[in-house]
């Protein structure tokens, strides 16, 4: 008997399409694109041979995270303020440096104040000019920004307390400004402390306009311009 060692006389017709199939879309150059548009989950795509899909649209470069909370859009720089006294005499130093959403606000005083609690506030005028019949004037109120009328301002800051050296130091944070808000304003430091109007009804039916707007801090006894480096 004679036996034909042809193995394609015994192969399966299907088999035969299959390969011829898979011959056909490799010469085509597009098995990749056939096999990629049967991945599960991945969208198919209308490139031949695109591993993975396409992606179109104004996309981010890469390690750019989006904003959506706007923390981080801040000013990346700093600010500083060289607090002097009404004589003109350096008393001390400010920082403001972003903090996320909120600004972080170190205050250092090295001599020449008055001990105990003082308030301090940001003010509405970059100008610190000494001498006349109210010490810094010049700044006028405390600040307000977006509109703001209510209190506390959006300028208040908390008080200072200053050793019976002279010496103080304190370190706050405000998210009711932001550093681009407060840059060529002015910081304020008080002869009192802020009550910022919190007077209990037992002893007045309600805080006078005055104390809204000053906390009753009293005279102004030292200033700083805010200004920006890099």
């Amino acid at each position: 008997m004679t036996v034909n060692h042809n193995p394609r006389r015994f192969a399966r017709p299907g088999s035969i399409r299959v390969r011829r199939t898979l011959a056909v879309l490799a010469s085509a150059g597009i098995v990749g694109g056939a096999l990629a548009a049967c991945t599960p989950d991945e969208p198919p795509t209308n490139v031949p041979g695109t591993t993975p899909s396409v992606v179109t649209g104004n996309q981010a470069p890469p390690g750019e995270v989006d904003d959506a909370d706007g923390i981080g859009q801040a000013p990346k720089e700093n600010a500083t303020a060289s607090l002097i006294d009404d004589s003109g005499k350096t008393v001390g130093e400010a920082t403001f440096a972003p903090s996320g959403s909120s600004v972080k606000v170190s205050v250092r005083v090295t001599s020449g104040l008055p001990a105990g609690f003082h308030g301090m506030h940001i003010h509405q005028n970059g100008v610190c000019q000494t001498g006349g019949s109210e010490a810094f004037s010049s700044a006028g109120s405390h600040l307000q920004v977006d509109g703001r009328t209510s209190h506390p301002s959006s300028g208040d800051l908390v008080s200072i307390n200053i050793l019976k050296d002279g010496t103080g130091e304190t370190v706050t944070t405000t998210d009711a400004v932001n550093l681009e808000q407060i840059v060529g304003k002015a910081i304020v430091i008080h002869e009192k402390a802020d009550n910022f109007a919190n007077i209990p009804t037992r002893y007045a039916p309600a805080p006078d306009e005055q104390t809204m707007k000053t906390g009753d801090a009293g005279n102004r006894i030292a200033c700083g311009v805010i200004e920006a480096h890099e």
